[in-house]
């Protein structure tokens, strides 16, 4: 099965009240794990996204799509980076588990679309 984990938050705002210390380890724990999932064969595409501050909005105004710099959602809510693995539902929520014990942020796992579900 292939999941997507999503990991949320900004670099702003969600890193100010964190040491440097902390900061080093975090990226540490993801640069580790990155490299652990590419050596084990489960990775199928990871990315880090730019901070939510670079982000455009699309939003339906006036009965039509408009872009705009904002609002957006709150930072703490906004999509940070993402892996893309092959690997067991369980082995998906033990890779989220290992971040957010660390991080203390939450992370999403879900299932891609075009995957029949376990059984």
């Amino acid at each position: 099965m292939k999941y997507m984990i999503m990991m949320f938050g900004g670099m702003g705002e969600t890193l100010q009240d964190r040491s440097p210390e902390w900061i080093s380890d975090m990226q540490k724990l993801l640069m580790g794990l990155d490299a652990e999932l590419r050596e084990s064969g489960e990775l199928v595409d990871s990315q880090k996204l730019m901070d939510p501050a670079a982000a455009k909005t699309v939003r339906y105004v006036a009965s039509k799509a408009a872009p705009t710099d904002g609002p957006f959602a709150e930072v703490k809510e906004s999509l940070a980076g993402y892996w893309i693995i092959e690997a067991t539902e369980q082995r998906a929520l033990e890779i989220a588990s290992t971040v957010v014990d660390f991080i203390e942020f939450p992370m999403e796992v879900r299932q891609l679309m075009d995957q029949p579900p376990e059984m």
